[in-house]
């Protein structure tokens, strides 16, 4: 059996979304982006075991997994990467709106939980969507403190290649110096390459 690694993460990094491409024709419509400043991400994996009962006793159990939720939050989310998570209309002199017609587009999320020796374990959510978030403001005290913005998100399953049933999310773990499954994770969440990846020759 290979050496476990038993070492916790200590930060966060590097989450990127890309918009999915519902024709079909590929995984994500258009490039991926980056929201930089990541500095809290909770995916919420809901689960419960069911008994059934019989002879007065449980006869069976299995499991009833519930919905995956992501709550994320930001130093800041740039006004681009709102209008185009949340499904917002802008108008011609750059004035952006909320209102009841917002329809978000499904979208898949990457990002990475970094460790002091310099490894990172990357995540992947296969498809979801972002609901709009509160509009929150506080006044300026005796010091300077900055607010955050926090945004929430469900997944589901979709098909992903290199696993028979439909998965919702994925993960994988690269050594200090080594990129092989952040690589490969951007193919099966994304359709493309990492921004920092060699090219191909």
């Amino acid at each position: 059996m290979a050496n476990k690694n038993y070492r916790s993460s200590t930060g966060v990094d590097e989450f990127y979304y890309g918009v999915l491409d519902e024709t079909g024709a590929e995984i994500i419509a258009g490039g991926i982006e980056r929201v930089e400043f990541l500095q809290t991400i909770t995916v919420e994996l809901p689960s419960e075991i069911v008994r059934a009962f019989g002879d007065n006793r449980t006869a069976e159990l299995t499991t009833s997994n519930g919905n995956i939720s992501v709550t994320s939050a930001f130093h800041k989310i740039p006004t681009e990467d709102k209008t185009v998570l949340f499904g917002l209309e802008s108008s011609t002199d750059d004035i952006h709106s909320f209102g009841s017609d917002d329809t978000p587009p499904y979208v898949a999320v990457i990002f990475a939980k970094t460790f002091e020796d310099g490894s990172r374990e990357w995540v992947g959510l296969t498809k979801g969507m972002f609901m709009r978030p509160n509009i929150n403001g506080q006044t300026k005290e005796d010091g300077v403190e900055f607010q955050n913005e926090e945004i929430t998100a469900e997944f589901m399953d979709r098909e992903v290649d290199g696993f028979t049933k439909e998965k919702s999310v994925l993960f994988g773990y690269d050594a200090k110096g080594s990129v092989a499954k952040r690589d490969a994770l951007f193919q099966k969440i994304f359709g493309v390459a990492h921004p920092d990846a060699a090219p191909e020759v």
